[in-house]
C-alpha cells in the first residue's frame, strides 16, 4: 500500500511557484530569478539526476559559493528524492575525497571557480581518488562555455533538453534530506543526517519567530541578504530555506566584504541579514574608518541577527547604536537543523545570552554524570526536539554517545538562568584546564573586548610543563592604538582571578577567519603546536 505520509523540502519553492511564479526569488548581481524560473530549473536538474540513475536514498554533493546555481541544484537534488551533501568551497582535494567517500556521494556538482580558487580542478583531483562517486558536473560562470574540466559535462549540457516540469519524489518525512558535516576541529568531520521533517519544522519555526507575516500574493516581500556561505547550516536553512518558505527574495553575495555588504543593503533595501560576530565587527570597523553614511540602510534593516558564535556584548551594543536596531542572537548547531534558541521579538533580549528555546524544543544543562544542574550553574547544553538530527552518518557509536540519556549533547558549556535564557560560556573542547582549574576563553574574550584599545581577541590554551595548559590571548588593536604586552597583562590581572588571566599575549594585524566567517581557533592552536 502506498505511503500517503510524505514530505519533501523542495515543496517550499513549488508552493511559491504556484502562488506567484513571477515573484523574485533569487538576486545575484544583475540576475533576477523568479520562483517560477527557480522551480523550472530545479525540475530540469531532477530529470537529469534520474537519467544518471540517481534517485531516492542516493547522496549528491554540491560545492558552490553563493550563486544562483546553489539553490537550483540544491532543490533539484531534493526533488529527485536524493539527499544533498553541501561541501565547503575552500576544501582541498584530500578533504573533497574524504567527504565524497564518507558520504557515499554518487555525484558532485561543482562551480568552476576562479584563478585564485580553481574549485573545478580541485574537485576533479579529489573526485579521481574516489571510485564510488560516478559523476562530476561543472557549473560555469558563462553558462554557454565549454567545461573547464576535461571529460566532464557542464550543468547547461546536462539539462538543456530536459523538461521544465517534474513530479517531485514523495519522500518520507524521516528520509535523509541533507548531510551536513561538522567542522572537524577534533578528529575527522562527521556527517549530521538531517531529515525532511527536521528541516521543515525548523524553518517553519524560524519563519514564525523571525519574520513578519506578509501577503505574498499582493506583492509584499521581505529581502534577505545572504553573506554567510550557503554550504553552512545557517546560510542554507535559517536564510535560504526559511525565506523560500516565506516567499521572500534572497540576495546572494558570494564573498563577504563589509563595503559590498553595505552596498547590497542599500541597493536592494535589505530587511533581514544574519552575520557571525566577526562580520558585525568588520562592518563596524569599516563604517568607523570610512565614515560611510548608513542612514538609508537604517530605513530598511529591521531584522539583523547573529549566530554561529557568541557575539561580544560590546560589538552588539556598538552596532545597535550605529544602525538603530535590536540585534537578535540565536544558537544552534548543524545537528539541530540548526536553530535551538533565540531572543524572541516579543520578549526582552538579555545581552550576552542567545535567548530562550524555540517552540517545540527543550534545552537543559547537564553535569558530567548527565544530571541537570540548577539554574545559574554551568553545564553541558543538551537539546531535544523535532529539530534533532537522525544521527551521524555511518557512525552508530558517535551517535549513541551524542544521544546519551535521550538528549543530544552539544559539547557547548552554558548557563540557563531562572527565566530560561541560555548563555553560551564556551565550547567544551575549547575549555582550558590550567593547573586543575577550568578557564573559559569566552568569558575572558568578553571582558578583553571592553578594553578601549582592543578591536578583536581570541583566547586559547598553550602547553605548559608545570600547569598542563596556560592561557594566551591573540589581540588585534584598534587602528592607531598602542599597547605593550606588560600593559595588557597587567590590565588583565585587574579584571580576572589569578588562575584565569592570560600570561601570554600576541598582537596581530588580523586573526585567521574560517570559511564560515568565524575566528578559526584551530589554526592558532596548530601554530602553537608547530603544525603550520
Amino acid at each position: 500500500m502506498a505511503n500517503a505520509n510524505t514530505l519533501n523540502l523542495a515543496s517550499i519553492i513549488e508552493h511559491q511557484a504556484r502562488l506567484a511564479p513571477e515573484k523574485e526569488a533569487i538576486v545575484w548581481a544583475d540576475v533576477r530569478m523568479s520562483y517560477g524560473e527557480l522551480n523550472a530549473f530545479a525540475n530540469r536538474v531532477a530529470h537529469a539526476l534520474n537519467e544518471m540513475g540517481i534517485g531516492i536514498g542516493d547522496k549528491v554533493a554540491l560545492s558552490c559559493p553563493n550563486l544562483p546555481y546553489f539553490p537550483i541544484v540544491y532543490y533539484g537534488i531534493l526533488k529527485a528524492g536524493a539527499a544533498v551533501v553541501p561541501l565547503n568551497v575552500l576544501f582541498k582535494p584530500r578533504e573533497i575525497a574524504y567527504h565524497l567517500e564518507d558520504s557515499d556521494a554518487k555525484a558532485i556538482f561543482v562551480f568552476e571557480g576562479t584563478e585564485e580558487l580553481p574549485m573545478g580542478q580541485m574537485v576533479k583531483e579529489g573526485f579521481d581518488q574516489v571510485d564510488s562517486c560516478e559523476h562530476l558536473v561543472v557549473m560555469t560562470a558563462d553558462k554557454m562555455a565549454p567545461s573547464p574540466v576535461e571529460g566532464h559535462r557542464t550543468l547547461t549540457q546536462l539539462i538543456f533538453d530536459k523538461p521544465d516540469t517534474y513530479e517531485t519524489v514523495a519522500t518520507d518525512p524521516l528520509d535523509t534530506c541533507a548531510i551536513l558535516y561538522t567542522s572537524g576541529t577534533t578528529g575527522k568531520p562527521k556527517g549530521a543526517e538531517l531529515t525532511h521533517l527536521n528541516l521543515f519544522t525548523n524553518i517553519s519555526t524560524t519563519y514564525n519567530i523571525h519574520l513578519p507575516k506578509l501577503d505574498f500574493t499582493t506583492g509584499e516581500q521581505m529581502t534577505c541578504l545572504i553573506t554567510l556561505p550557503l554550504f553552512h547550516t545557517t546560510g542554507q536553512n535559517v536564510q535560504m530555506n526559511t525565506n523560500m518558505f516565506a516567499g521572500n527574495r534572497c540576495v546572494l553575495l558570494p564573498r563577504f566584504d563589509p563595503a559590498a555588504t553595505l552596498d547590497a543593503m542599500e541597493k536592494e533595501r535589505v530587511n533581514f541579514w544574519i552575520g557571525v560576530p566577526t562580520m558585525y565587527w568588520a562592518v563596524l570597523q569599516y563604517v568607523k574608518q570610512s565614515g560611510r553614511d548608513v542612514s538609508k540602510i537604517k530605513e530598511f534593516l529591521t531584522v539583523p541577527t547573529s549566530g554561529g558564535a557568541p557575539m561580544p556584548v560590546e560589538v552588539m551594543r556598538e552596532f545597535g547604536e550605529m544602525f538603530g536596531v535590536r540585534i537578535l542572537e540565536g544558537y544552534g548547531l548543524s545537528e539541530t537543523s540548526p536553530l535551538a534558541t533565540f531572543n524572541h521579538f516579543d520578549r526582552p533580549s538579555k545581552p550576552g545570552t542567545v535567548g530562550q528555546p524555540i517552540q517545540g524544543v527543550d534545552v537543559k544543562c547537564f553535569d558530567d554524570d548527565d544530571n541537570e544542574v540548577p539554574a545559574g550553574e554551568r553545564g553541558e547544553i543538551v537539546i531535544r526536539g523535532p529539530n534533532i538530527m537522525k544521527g551521524y552518518y555511518k557512525r552508530p557509536e558517535a551517535t549513541a554517545e551524542a544521544f546519551r540519556s535521550g538528549w543530544f549533547h552539544s559539547g557547548d558549556i552554558g548557563i540557563i538562568d531562572e527565566d530560561g535564557y541560555v548563555q553560551i560560556v564556551d565550547r567544551k573542547k575549547d575549555m582550558i584546564l590550567r593547573g586543575g582549574y577550568n578557564v573559559y576563553p569566552r568569558e575572558l574574550e568578553e571582558v578583553i573586548m571592553t578594553h578601549p584599545a582592543v578591536s578583536l581577541v581570541a583566547v586559547i590554551a598553550v602547553p605548559d610543563e608545570k600547569l598542563g595548559e596556560e592561557v594566551k590571548a591573540f589581540v588585534v588593536l584598534n587602528e592607531g592604538e598602542e599597547l605593550s604586552e606588560d600593559e595588557f597583562i597587567n590590565w588583565c590581572k585587574e579584571q580576572f582571578a589569578a588562575n584565569k588571566y592570560p600570561r601570554y599575549v600576541e598582537f596581530r594585524d588580523e586573526l585567521p577567519i574560517g570559511g564560515t566567517g568565524k575566528i578559526h581557533k584551530l589554526t592558532l592552536k596548530q601554530e602553537v603546536r608547530g603544525e603550520q
